[in-house]
């Protein structure tokens, strides 16, 4: 992740829609494959099996997803308000998005739940022809390289859509007095593996061995909630999570009484909808396709019934990560 943008405000207004349990629940994989736009397979678009629409970009897509009426989408559906599972369907802004360039492209997206890290080797293995899941764009998995700088893969394509930054969150009522991310030097950290703010986290703690601190004792697990609980515990002295889930999780877990989020953003950078380096005809479709929902307001329309509004992007771009 390198040098980004400076912080944005609060999220301005927060839809009341998820229940603490849900967000602290402890479990692996949310799977719920097979789903919709609104969880229950009745997305935007022509329906499944469509070879005819009348929708204005539903020629640029390929042939196949033509043929099928259907867009394949990984995700992690434990971030609310990005993604989750709200009785039984996965809802947020990634599905509400989609739903608004389903109009344009005639066709509808399945959205399929499972862990981060295992998303783009979804994506890469064919079983899902994009993945939407709060992803950072960033030059590493353009490139298709892991924490280490080793090649385990050709890259994926981003089409930006988004724009947050990392931000500390604490148990409510700050017990180890946290002001930011310069505060963690030696104390336990939780993060969701394979993420972005792991990283930030990760490389927080070589600075903090530089200036003779001792590291951060970052603890990676395979969800989202399960690092959450951990800070909930009291095991965590604090959690590293993009900016919009820690503001969403502070206002709505356990009635706002479980968490608060300390320190300004840093490293804001674009979430990207990945799509494989052999499909350009896709990464091109859903560019325009975004083009046209900032055109019609329908993007902005979808983010701000969050509370997201101060992430939205100004144009359709590709690959703007660094």
């Amino acid at each position: 992740m390198a040098t980004r943008r400076p912080t944005r405000r609060t999220l301005a207004t927060v839809l009341a829609a998820t229940t603490a349990s849900l967000l602290l629940s402890a479990c692996g994989d949310q799977t719920a494959a097979g789903q919709g736009i609104d969880g229950s397979g009745a997305g935007a678009g022509s329906g499944s099996g469509a070879a005819k629409s009348d929708a204005p970009l539903f020629a640029k897509l390929p042939a196949d997803i033509r043929a099928a009426g259907v867009i394949k989408v990984g995700t992690d559906a434990t971030y609310a308000p990005m993604e989750f599972v709200e009785n039984g369907k996965i809802v947020g802004v990634d599905p509400d998005v989609a739903a608004a360039l389903g109009k344009h492209l005639g066709v509808r997206f399945e959205f399929t739940s499972g862990t981060f890290d295992s998303l783009i080797t979804s994506l890469n293995s064919g079983r899902q022809d994009i993945v939407m899941s709060s992803m950072n764009d960033t030059l590493a998995r353009q490139q298709g390289l892991d924490d280490k700088g080793q090649k385990t893969g050709n890259g994926v394509d981003f089409v930006d859509y988004f724009v947050a930054g990392t931000v500390v969150y604490v148990h409510k009522g700050n017990p180890q007095q946290i002001r930011s991310i310069a505060d963690l030097c030696g104390k336990k950290t939780a993060v969701q593996r394979g993420t972005i703010f792991e990283e930030a986290a990760k490389n927080r703690s070589k600075e903090c061995e530089a200036s003779g601190k001792p590291a951060i004792a970052i603890e990676s697990f395979p969800t989202d909630a399960e690092a959450q609980t951990r800070v909930k515990a009291g095991g965590a002295a604090a959690g590293v999570n993009d900016y919009p889930v820690a503001a969403y999780l502070a206002l709505k877990a356990d009635g706002g009484n479980a968490f608060e989020v300390v320190g300004n953003q840093i490293e804001a950078g674009p979430f990207g909808i990945a799509v494989a380096k052999d499909n350009p005809e896709l990464r091109d479709a859903l560019k325009a396709a975004l083009a046209a929902c900032i055109a019609d307001g329908s993007y902005r329309k979808a983010l701000d019934k969050w509370g997201a509004g101060t992430g939205a992007v100004a144009s359709a771009n590709v690959n703007t990560g660094s």
